[in-house]
């Protein structure tokens, strides 16, 4: 069963603003990476020392630094205060499993997002990505790496993004509209399933059918959870009295608000045909077990007439006179076929059979 909630048992009682990681650590070490950019030029490399970190904040370019592992809890802090990040800032980064939310600081704006990405199976694998904008930088902390933002990266190596000359605003929506794009995705798969287990429910439902489509209501739910709240996200972003989200960029934000309207439009859908199949696959189930009622009642009621015979003549009454006739076992055996075949043939009629 997919769990909704991280623990966090085991930061109770500690101040507001402790940077203490909740969530399942990857595998591997994190990983910083620095993209410097500008009309003319274009910077792309990993970083080894934070203190190399710092020289990009005060540029004129736009620099995009990620984070790829938060579970590295030193250095979510080192990177917070050397751009001036606040505590409850990187307590929310840390703390896996928030809702997605804008919240606007002096210096900064504040984003959290799940990133969805599909695995083998039909699973769902979600991850928290938070986004700082700040006035000439973004700063992005993901779990682990691997992410769905190749096709940026590609777009500005190349230097025919509009990012390249536009603000770090601009670079922010592309990040947001990554992260929204995806789910089309996510849900396209979801939909081949969804199409999939109805010709299972209609054809041969059966006990592992039904469990597919619990699974896929499960999933359907983990993403409503995941979508449902950018839409909030995104009309905050449009709404919040800041110089760091430039006019110019509102119709974008605008096309990623449609855009999560119509995947929450497309979950609901979604969710309404898994409880149509649970229903359709009961219906299923209920009809085979009728028409097996039906035969077994059918093939009872043949033999309830043939049964009386053969009770009737198994007494051990002395005087039954057709026990001593010669004929008699033969003559019995024939009634018993006559009245099996006539009621065969009424049930026939009525189209019983």
């Amino acid at each position: 069963m997919r769990r909704f909630f991280q623990h966090k048992a085991h930061k109770a009682g500690m101040p507001p603003g402790s940077v203490v990681y909740v969530g399942e650590e990857p595998p591997e070490a994190a990983r910083i990476t620095v993209i410097d950019y500008g009309p003319e030029h274009y910077e792309e490399r990993e970083v080894d020392d934070l203190s190399e970190v710092e020289d990009y904040r005060d540029t004129g370019s736009v620099t995009w630094i990620n984070v790829d592992g938060v579970h590295e809890e030193e250095i979510v802090e080192e990177i917070g205060a050397r751009y001036g990040l606040h505590p409850l800032l990187m307590e929310d980064v840390v703390s896996t499993g928030q809702r997605p939310k804008m919240e606007e600081y002096e210096e900064h704006l504040f984003m959290v997002l799940q990133m969805l990405v599909p695995e083998d199976g039909g699973v769902v694998r979600g991850e928290q990505v938070s986004l700082v904008l700040g006035p000439h930088w973004i700063v992005s902390f993901q779990e682990r790496r691997g992410d769905v933002f190749d096709g940026l990266r590609h777009r500005l190596r190349s230097g025919k993004s509009r990012a390249r000359t536009s603000g770090p605003d601009y670079l922010a929506y592309r990040l947001l509209d990554a992260i929204v794009d995806q789910y089309f995705v996510v849900l396209e798969r979801m939909g081949d399933s969804l199409e999939d287990l109805e010709e299972q429910v209609i054809e041969e439902p059966d006990q592992e059918t039904l469990e597919a489509v619990h699974e896929l209501k499960g999933e359907l739910l983990f993403v409503r959870r995941a979508a449902w709240p950018v839409r909030e996200l995104v009309n905050a972003l449009q709404r919040a009295e800041s110089e760091l989200v430039a006019e110019g960029t509102d119709p974008y934000l605008r096309d990623v608000y449609d855009h999560a309207v119509q995947v929450i439009d497309t979950t609901e859908t979604y969710r309404d045909l898994v409880s149509g199949l649970v229903d359709l696959y009961m219906s299923g189930v209920s009809n085979r077990m009728n028409e097996v009622m039906k035969v077994l009642t059918i093939i009872a009621t043949i033999f309830i007439p043939v049964t009386f015979v053969a009770g009737l003549y198994g007494m051990n009454f002395q005087w039954m006179p057709e026990l001593q006739w010669r004929w008699g076992y033969p003559a019995v055996l024939v009634l018993m076929a006559v009245m099996a075949g006539a009621m065969i043939v009424y049930f026939r009629r009525r189209d019983w059979l």
